[in-house]
This record gives C-alpha cells, structure tokens and sequence, in this order.
C-alpha cells in the first residue's frame, strides 16, 4: 500500500465542521466527508488544528506550526470571517497572517485549498447600517483571499456567492454555518477542484445528508438558548464599535457619500496585499 496523504485542516468553526454533528461526538464537517473521496489507493490522514472562533493569528501563530510538523501535502486554509467580527478588526494584520500562513504552506510542500467567505451580517439579516459596515470588511478579507490564493496557486472556491449559501436546507439552526448538507456541498466542490487538478481519485462525496435540514422550530430553539449567548458575548467585543460604524455609515448615506467608505476600505485591501508578510502583527 502506497504511503498516506496527510490533510492539514487550518482555520475556524468552519473547519472544524460546526453544523455537522459527528456520529460519535463532536464535528465531522466537510474536511472529514471529502477525506474519504481523496485516494483509492491510500490511508488519508487528516490533521484537524482548525478551531471554532479562530482568528487568522490564531491560524498563523498556533495552527500552522502545528500543521507544518506533520508535512502536509495538502492543506486547507480557510479563516479571517472571525477577524471581521471584532472591534479592533484591522485588514493589514488578516492579511499579513494568512499571507504568512499560505506562504509557509506551499514553501514546504503543500497544495493549498482555500474558499471565501458568505458575509455574517447577511446570514442574520442584521439592519443595513450595521451589516452593511461587516460586508464591507468581509468583502476585504475576499479580495485578499482571491487575491493569495493566485498568489500561491490555490484550488479556490468562492463560496461567498456559492448557491448553498442562499439554500435553508444547507444552513445550520445558527444560520452562519452549513449544516450537514451544506458540509457535503463545500466537500464535494472540493472534489470536483482536486479531481479537475489530478490530485483525488477517489469517488466524490455522497450529496445526500443523513440528517435531516433544521428545521425553523430548531432555529428557534437555538436563538432561545445558544444565540442569546452568542451574542451577548459580542455585544461586549463588537457591538459597541459597530454601533459607531453604524451612525457613520448612516451620516455617509445621507450625505450621499458612501463611496468614499468603499474606496477607503480597498485602498487599505490593497496596501495590505503589497506589505511583505514579515510584517505580520502579533
């Protein structure tokens, strides 16, 4: 038997498979379900350092060494949604991390996966002035992510404007992440890119989920007990500074000047993309 391939897992709840329950416990996710479509012929190993609420330094600094002691040749590297959910959001440093963490990955060996991000804000149909400011920074950390994984010749997904996005039946009750048949969605696109690379030959993930979608009494279930939760524990972090991002975005409408906001975030995007990763903040 040939020798295993070893699958860095990098990144936030996302990675570690929030949505979709494993048998035994814990999270499977799409990592796990496109593990077993990767190889006919090999032991696929799959080594998950991907953590829920994960920041891209948290990738950079703790994953990723991690990650590289095992000498992945493939590795997935999918974060900077969490960045955009804090108060002191800053793109020079998302960027400077996955910069750093893409880079370090394919100098040793590995081929990278990588996929953009659906925008929270939408997902919660939070009011415009106060998702329109998260759009905008998730629509940065995009534009960086597109642009490094050209960088570092990645197999991307642009899953912020995929259509399981838009489905309810791919979404789990907290609605910003997949539920399982959103899992085995993002895990059989994977497929589809690896095999179009010549780097799976296994047969693609089964499409139908074993479990059925939430349904709306779940998601209501949910809000009672886990969202009050959730976010309370933003209202400490984020919600202030959004709420000021929120009046500033309104005074910008109102002024009809709400494309200086847009050119002032890409500018900063694009002044982050040119800054050597060395640069990365702790």
């Amino acid at each position: 038997m040939s020798a295993e391939l070893r699958f860095a897992v990098l990144g936030d709840s996302l990675s570690e498979g929030v949505g979709d329950p494993a048998p035994g416990g814990g999270w499977r996710g799409w990592c796990e379900l496109l593990a077993g479509a990767l190889a006919a012929d090999r032991p696929v190993r799959v080594i998950k350092v991907a953590r829920s609420g994960a920041l891209s330094t948290d990738v950079a600094y703790r994953q990723l060494p991690a990650a590289l002691a095992e000498r992945p040749q493939l590795a997935s590297v999918m974060a900077g949604g969490n960045d955009t959910l804090r108060a002191g959001f800053d793109i020079h440093r998302t960027v400077a991390a996955l910069d750093h963490t893409m880079g370090a990955l394919t100098e040793s060996g590995a081929r990278l996966l990588t996929a953009c991000l659906p925008d929270a804000g939408r997902a919660l149909g939070l009011p415009w002035p106060l998702a329109r400011p998260l759009a905008r920074r998730m629509d940065a950390v995009n534009t960086a992510v597109h642009a490094l994984s050209e960088r570092y010749d990645a197999l991307h997904l642009h899953l912020a404007v995929h259509p399981c996005t838009a489905e309810r039946g791919a979404r789990s009750v907290d609605r910003l992440h997949p539920s399982e048949l959103g899992h085995r969605v993002l895990a059989r696109a994977f497929h589809a890119e690896l095999v179009g690379a010549g780097l799976a030959a296994g047969a693609p993930p089964g499409a139908d989920p074993e479990t059925p979608a939430p349904s709306v009494l779940d998601g209501a279930r949910w809000l009672a007990f886990e969202g009050t939760r959730w976010v309370a524990q933003r209202c400490t972090d984020l919600l202030p500074g959004l709420l000021g991002l929120a009046v500033a975005e309104s005074r910008y409408w109102l002024l009809r000047r709400e494309h200086e906001l847009e050119e002032r975030a890409r500018g900063a995007t694009l002044a982050a993309l040119s800054a050597p990763a060395a640069r990365m903040a702790a």
